[in-house]
């Protein structure tokens, strides 16, 4: 018995020795009078037992049916030994028309052995792994979006490239997102510093890991990858925060000294703070660098057909069309008409885009003449955006649809009518003159979101 129905179980006994009247003992027991002489007939018919839950004992109403159970459990330790509760639970309806929910299969799982709820787990052991023997061995990169300036300028990204023989901070660059141009100017800035290293170590975002076998010119490759492989240089991705631990917790450190640092020197600017970088870098070494266990330096230097201009550069294959033309970025480029770009048509050549910005068309090693025929005047509706840049973006968004709303509001007519004038509306007194209102070009404000689209998505 429960305690309640001790207490309940006093109370009764009290009234049936008289010495509490049925009406104090409901006012005690929060029952009405008729309940408190049920109970005294069941406890003098049956005793204790009578004051307890009549249902006790009893299966429940909604019980689930012992061979609805055993059949479940069976399909599950057949087929569905190592599917989670909730697929278990789909299949089950799908496949074999029990429909049960997904917590009554968990129950039956845990009862069986075959689940074991999250907060039973044995907690996953990071084991430690030893420093690289020598320096520029292994490079652990990583970006840290952060507030660097505080409230002296907008948040930016921090590249930081450590060492882990050594824990030796290699680059700091200060760039606005996490792009593969971001990290083609940190590892121009490192190589030409240090030497091409044997290997990096980053995580899986989309500058080093290619999800989807779409990448050009090789399957499955980044832009970023591609090029690391053209220098010779392996790039390794890591499976958790916890195995690239070395850059994860510099990031921690940079986080509050480099902050502290920039505050005392009033430094607000990615220029100013790259320019700083060297310094910082130097400090941090020394207080906190090892001593590798190997004197060796790994890196190597650059060969003479390395030519880091060339290779670190965003370049795609486009295919030369009959005219002579080909289609980059929403940018039709046409060919000079010469004997060298006739022989080109149907054939694929590269397309170099520059951190500058600049685009050069070669084939064959050779750099190819070329006017730019027409931007695309469609705005692309579903332009993919990488989520580490999605601040940017809506920044430049914003700044376009202040644009639209300032010539709404100055009375601009509408999308529809742009070959005349568009006459407003007239009032209900019909006193004002009309007036006649210059047409919007449509094309310029299409021209101009879609330039500033394009400028988000390449950055």
């Amino acid at each position: 018995m429960t305690m309640r129905e001790l207490d309940r179980l006093k109370v009764v006994q009290a009234v049936v020795d008289r010495m509490l009247k049925p009406g104090l003992a409901a006012q005690r027991l929060q029952l009405t009078v008729r309940q408190v002489e049920r109970l005294v007939a069941r406890y003098k018919q049956s005793g204790a037992r009578g004051v307890g839950h009549t249902s006790r004992g009893r299966p429940g109403n909604r019980k689930l049916d012992e061979a609805i159970a055993c059949r479940a459990l069976t399909l599950i330790r057949d087929r569905y030994a190592d599917f989670g509760p909730t697929l278990a639970c789909e299949k089950l309806r799908e496949c074999h028309g029990l429909t049960l929910s997904k917590e009554t299969v968990r129950h039956l799982m845990t009862a069986a052995g075959l689940w074991i709820p999250r907060t039973q787990r044995p907690p996953k052991i990071h084991q430690p792994r030893n420093r690289r023997s020598c320096l520029g061995e292994l490079i652990q990169i990583d970006g840290s979006d952060h507030r660097w300036f505080e409230e002296r300028a907008p948040a930016c990204t921090l590249l930081v490239f450590i060492d882990d023989a050594t824990s030796r901070l290699m680059t700091l660059h200060f760039t606005a997102t996490e792009s593969t141009f971001s990290y083609f100017e940190a590892t121009r800035k490192y190589i030409e510093v240090y030497g091409k290293p044997v290997a990096l170590y980053s995580d899986k975002a989309s500058v080093f890991s290619c999800n989807s076998h779409s990448s050009t010119p090789g399957k499955g490759v980044t832009q970023y990858g591609r090029a690391l492989y053209e220098l010779n240089v392996d790039t390794l991705c890591a499976n958790s925060s916890q195995a690239k631990g070395r850059v994860e917790r510099a990031n921690l450190t940079l986080q509050d000294r480099l902050v502290k640092e920039l505050r005392l020197r009033k430094i607000d600017t990615w220029e100013a703070a790259n320019a700083y970088a060297p310094h910082f870098i130097a400090d941090f070494n020394g207080r906190f660098g090892k001593v590798p266990r190997s004197g060796f330096d790994a890196h190597r230097a650059l060969r003479q057909d390395e030519n880091l201009d060339l290779i670190l550069t965003h370049r795609v294959s486009r295919c030369v069309s009959n005219s002579l033309t080909l289609q980059y970025d929403r940018v039709i480029y046409m060919l000079d008409d010469t004997p060298q770009t006739r022989a080109l048509a149907h054939r694929y050549i590269d397309v170099y885009e520059y951190p500058d910005g600049r685009i050069e068309i070669r084939a064959d090693g050779d750099a190819l003449p070329y006017r730019q025929y027409d931007r695309l005047s469609v705005a692309d509706q579903g332009a993919e955006v990488d989520n580490k840049r999605l601040e940017h973006v809506l920044a430049l968004s914003r700044q376009v649809q202040m644009e639209r709303d300032n010539r709404r509001a100055s009375d601009a007519p509408s999308r529809t009518n742009q070959g005349e004038p568009v006459r407003p509306k007239m009032r209900a007194n019909n006193t004002r003159k009309q007036r006649e209102l210059k047409p919007v070009d449509l094309n310029a404000m299409m021209l101009r979101s879609a330039e500033l689209q394009a400028a988000a998505v390449g950055k």
